[in-house]
């Protein structure tokens, strides 16, 4: 066969290469609010570049407001005393968010006529040319955004009720978008067309997410002061990936290949069931396993459900029969349904997904652990907010691969979720408070590649569930 050739890299990717934080491995965060942007109705998804530029806000009226983040922050424009009684704001300086532009979300469907839809989902290119924004209908806008913005190039139709959730590939040639119908379906920019659709369960799909692949931190002693910070290198629950583990992991890497851990794995031991395991859903695919593992290519998405399973989906392995490249992580009995949010970590290792019982569980894909009937991707942990916390509704990782921010009813949480629940914890508080938000359902949260800023959503995205009206931006300094 003809010699693979590996792309050029583009002038975009090489600028987009040098977002990382000023500090690579700090012991903590500071999260303050110091910008407020209040909606007339609540914001059900957020979308921005990763040079934070531009923000989209998708709100329940069916509109798609781009804000001016670093003109909002760096002005000295205050919100009046009517801004804060609707953002609910009574304490703190908070300056006012500086609007672009804003467009329409038509429902997508000539027999709607005009009718707009509520915005339940968003992407955004990453120098701005381009989003897409997802309808209750079922169709997907693409319109531009830099440039005469609104303006509807196409809409794309392939779903059969609410688009929640929408991720781009890496290369940003295509995208993926999941929906109430629990259909994730993977699309063609070039040509608008569906490549492929990847069918569970049945179940309603919450949140869509693509492994990250160009994560490349430098250790701890390359990052130089870094190790002052911890000390002895992390483990390998949390360490972070360097380039040449990162090889292991590139596209590249030929489908069916089998994964490469951690070189300080322990040998895998003889499995057994700790805990009894959650009933299997009537159509689902099997509990992914050693053999269903080492099919997976590095090229690999991740969906969860409303019903709290969490999915592992492989693009290359061809759909040849039910459930071949595809696997369910294991989960147990108690485990409750209503996982509103999933993601990975920035590093690809790990995934973190939200359970309606407020806890957040953190799987480690490198590793095989005890945790089910057979060796499965392992459950490292299980974080848990205080029990009047309520559904954790938003998960979201930092740019350092050790720390998280989740969000419940009452508040947003800061976990360093490498180090929590680890040694005794008794009688010690484990997060911090994130304040802005308060009494509402948090929809999506946004941290940027240079850990600068953390943006937040409040809406119900269609479910249950009482929102507020305003998306808070947080300004993010480490802690040393």
């Amino acid at each position: 066969p003809p010699a693979s050739r590996s792309a050029r890299i583009s002038p975009a990717q090489i600028r987009r290469s040098q977002l990382k934080p000023t500090v690579f491995y700090p012991k903590s965060y500071t999260v303050e609010a110091i910008c407020a942007l209040p909606h007339p109705v609540p914001t059900h998804a957020l979308a921005a570049t990763p040079c934070m530029t531009h923000l989209l806000t998708g709100s329940d009226d069916g509109y798609v407001r781009d804000y001016d983040i670093f003109t909002s922050v760096n002005g000295k424009i205050l919100l009046t005393a009517p801004q804060r009684h609707h953002a609910g704001v009574v304490e703190g300086i908070l300056k006012a968010g500086q609007i672009r532009s804003w467009w329409e979300n038509p429902a997508g469907s000539p027999s709607f006529g005009e009718e707009l839809s509520p915005v339940f989902s968003l992407a955004l290119h990453g120098d701005a040319l381009w989003g897409l924004a997802g309808t209750s209908t079922g169709s997907i806008n693409l319109c531009t955004v830099r440039h005469e913005p609104g303006r509807l190039i196409h809409s794309m139709s392939g779903h059969r009720g609410p688009v929640s959730a929408l991720a781009l590939q890496h290369d940003e040639k295509g995208f993926f978008s999941a929906g109430w119908d629990g259909d994730a379906v993977h699309w063609d920019l070039n040509n608008g067309s569906i490549v492929r659709r990847y069918t569970a369960h049945g179940a309603q799909l919450t949140s869509l997410a693509v492994r990250p692949l160009d994560f490349d931190y430098p250790t701890k002693s390359e990052a130089g002061s870094g190790d002052s910070l911890f000390g002895d290198e992390p483990e390998g629950d949390g360490e972070p990936e360097t380039g040449r583990q990162r090889a292991g992991n590139s596209s590249t890497q030929p489908a069916g290949a089998a994964p490469r851990l951690s070189a300080r794995q322990p040998p895998p031991r003889p499995a057994r069931a700790a805990v009894d395991p959650a009933p299997v859903p009537k159509n689902a695919p099997p509990i992914l396993d050693p053999a269903g593992y080492a099919q997976f290519s590095s090229d690999i998405f991740m969906t969860s459900a409303i019903d709290g399973q969490v999915i592992l989906w492989d693009t290359r392995v061809p759909e040849t029969t039910t459930g071949r490249g595809v696997g369910r992580l294991w989960m147990s009995a108690g485990t409750p349904p209503w996982c509103l949010s999933a993601c990975w970590s920035m590093s690809g290792m790990q995934i973190y997904a939200g359970r309606r019982n407020g806890a957040i569980d953190v799987w480690d894909v490198r590793h095989f652990g005890r945790t089910g009937p057979l060796e499965t991707p392992r459950l490292l942990k299980t974080l848990r907010n205080p029990a009047s916390s309520g559904v954790v509704s938003c998960v979201v990782a930092f740019p350092d691969g050790r720390h998280i921010a989740c969000a419940s009813n009452d508040n947003i949480r800061l976990w360093n979720a490498a180090e929590a629940g680890e040694g005794d914890v008794r009688g010690r508080v484990q997060f911090k408070i994130i304040p802005g938000h308060h009494g509402g359902i948090v929809s999506q949260m946004v941290v940027d590649p240079a850990a600068r800023f953390l943006v937040s959503a409040s809406g119900n995205r269609g479910w249950h569930g009482d929102a507020t009206r305003t998306v808070f931006v947080h300004d993010i300094k480490p802690v040393l």
